[in-house]
């Protein structure tokens, strides 16, 4: 007899909305960045047709996508997964860029995914790190960038993240008012292991600040979120800058989106600078693992749990 896939952990989830930023604009200057982010975030939810409960930023949007950029860009946080919950003190953050993000999920009174920013660790190296923040203004975690952007394609792209970042050692998994939430970054979706993980502790949604580029994105961008979503049964939430339309520096492809438990994209942007609302349905990813049960059917007697 088959031996039977141990139980997840308990699933407790509501339904939730959210609201995907594709910032466009961003430049040199990182104080103007960090403006346009405010003033987006307000937009987002002032704009929605109901006040969202999650507002997400797209991959580093403090300052130019380049990996000579991030040194000169990187921010001390000082948080790890051992700081106690609602202990890291804010007023005394030496990173402007957390303490504005705090600001605004408090003024709001949202959850808020603040994108990525590159940050300086303690050890003095550079990590690409996306902090959350609770609607009383807390930063709950930091997850950095565990598998960096390091391709090579000829007559399409070539770019080194190693070259200055340093990849990330843990998974995160935040606890929210609307269930728990599981936060990667862009390229961090290519590995699927991240997902098996955050869905077999019982998270809803995965969501994932990314940058993928005029290559890799009509190739791959749709593709791996459907993967994900359909292995996984739960939600891929990625949110994009938008595409650049001068200048010489890196292309983001665009086109944040949402895609549920059977691997529909239910709602899209395209390249253009945008907000894009979603209404996240816990019964569709009941329903989803109910008819089609892969949660409960794997075999972990014949092959590793990765969550384990």
């Amino acid at each position: 007899m088959p031996a039977s896939a141990p139980s997840l952990a308990p699933f407790k989830a509501s339904d939730f909305s959210v609201a995907l930023i594709q910032m466009g604009g961003t430049g040199d200057d990182k104080a103007a960045n960090l403006q346009l982010a405010k003033s987006k975030i307000a937009e987002a939810v002032a704009g929605a047709p109901k006040k969202p409960d999650l507002v997400v930023l797209p991959e580093v949007f403090n300052s130019p996508y380049a990996a000579t950029s991030f040194p000169k860009y990187a921010e001390v946080i000082g948080w790890d997964p051992s700081i106690p919950k609602g202990s890291y003190d804010i007023a005394s953050s030496k990173s402007e860029s957390i303490q504005l993000l705090s600001a605004a999920a408090k003024e709001h009174g949202i959850w808020l995914v603040g994108g990525s920013i590159p940050e300086l660790g303690p050890d003095g190296k550079i990590y690409n790190s996306s902090p959350t923040f609770s609607p009383s203004g807390d930063l709950v975690a930091v997850h950095r960038k565990v598998h960096l952007f390091d391709i090579d394609i000829p007559g399409g792209i070539t770019f080194k993240e190693s070259e200055t970042l340093t990849g990330g050692d843990w998974v995160t998994i935040v606890e929210t008012d609307f269930g728990k939430i599981a936060v990667s970054i862009c390229y961090d979706i290519r590995f699927p292991e991240l997902a098996m993980i955050a869905a077999r502790q019982g998270c809803v949604a995965m969501i994932i600040p990314a940058a993928f580029n005029p290559t890799t994105g009509p190739l791959h961008w749709d593709l791996l979120q459907k993967a994900r979503a359909i292995d996984n049964q739960m939600y891929i939430i990625m949110c994009s800058p938008a595409r650049a339309t001068s200048g010489d520096g890196y292309k983001a492809y665009g086109y944040s989106g949402v895609t549920d438990p059977m691997g529909k994209i239910t709602a899209q942007l395209k390249e253009e600078p945008g907000i894009l609302y979603s209404d996240i349905s816990v019964e569709d990813m009941v329903n989803t693992r109910a008819r089609i049960p892969v949660t409960v059917q794997r075999r972990f007697d014949v092959y590793t749990d990765v969550s384990a």
